[in-house]
């Protein structure tokens, strides 16, 4: 039996745990370094939080009670507390989700946690190679390989896809960039307006099926006349066709000075 046992001080507190604390910080502020970059819902303090806090548990649970043991007699099983952990990361993960209409955002970033809190349990249980091969698979997934193979698969007609228009204000644009869309064969299912902040005018958010052919609503219906300026539209879409070719079509629009296409994130992932 260890010495400090004989004078009832716990084990497990030597430069072994601190190491593996030590990578579970390293580990874990990789990955939220990550998704702070991307600027997803949680981020870098979060997910360090997340997994540094993970191992502690998981070390608490394995040498926490050591100077309780007594052979044959107080037998505690180590396991209990790494389910409670898997449990417990839920809510975290449950608050991170979001529905908005038929649209799940931050089932990704949930994951991802979840990810993180296993590779902090991994490095308190004394697994650092299996808490470093989990981390690289989370950057090949999230980050490398994964995101170039789901661009070159099929793309659903119901997957959503965004759109960032800048155009000059007063000049009917968004109803044409609205009509142009329908005519593509895309449905639009949310629209966001935001004026230039340097004119001084405030931004509206209105529903795609309530802004086609109402521009004036859809900027502010029932306000004063508003300056004229750049205009930022953010437009959600939903269609099977390509959306680079819609982008070329609306660039063509009288009045609009930019269009930059991607996935829908209207919110965060």
């Amino acid at each position: 039996m260890d010495f400090r046992q004989l004078l009832g001080e716990p084990t497990g507190q030597t430069w072994v745990q601190l190491a593996e604390l030590a990578l579970a910080f390293i580990l874990s502020a990789s990955i939220g370094l990550e998704r702070e970059i991307r600027q997803k819902s949680a981020g870098l303090r979060t997910y360090t939080l997340v997994g540094f806090s993970s191992a502690l548990v998981m070390l608490v649970s394995k040498y926490g009670f050591t100077d309780i043991l007594e052979s044959g007699r107080v037998v505690l099983d180590p396991s209990r507390i790494a389910a409670q952990i898997v449990s417990g990361i839920g809510f975290i993960g449950g608050g991170l989700i979001f529905v908005r209409k038929d649209i799940v955002r931050g089932l990704t970033t949930a994951a991802t946690v979840w990810l993180t809190a296993a590779v902090g349990m991994a490095c308190g249980a004394g697994l650092p190679i299996l808490a470093i091969a989990v981390t690289l698979s989370h950057f090949v997934v999230v980050v490398l390989a994964f995101p170039a193979i789901e661009r070159r698969l099929p793309k659903s007609r119901w997957a959503p896809s965004s759109l960032q228009i800048s155009y000059q204000d007063g000049r009917g644009v968004l109803r044409e960039v609205l009509a142009s869309c329908t005519r593509s064969e895309f449905s639009v299912s949310g629209v966001q307006v935001e004026r230039d902040p340097s004119h001084e005018i405030g931004a509206a958010r209105v529903a795609g099926q309530d802004t086609f052919g109402r521009e004036e609503e859809a900027i502010g219906g029932g306000w004063a006349p508003q300056p004229k300026g750049i205009v930022t539209l953010r437009v959600e879409v939903r269609g099977a066709k390509s959306v680079a070719r819609l982008a070329e079509r609306l660039s063509e629009i009288d009045g609009v000075t930019s269009v930059h296409a991607g996935d829908a994130n209207l919110s965060s992932d």
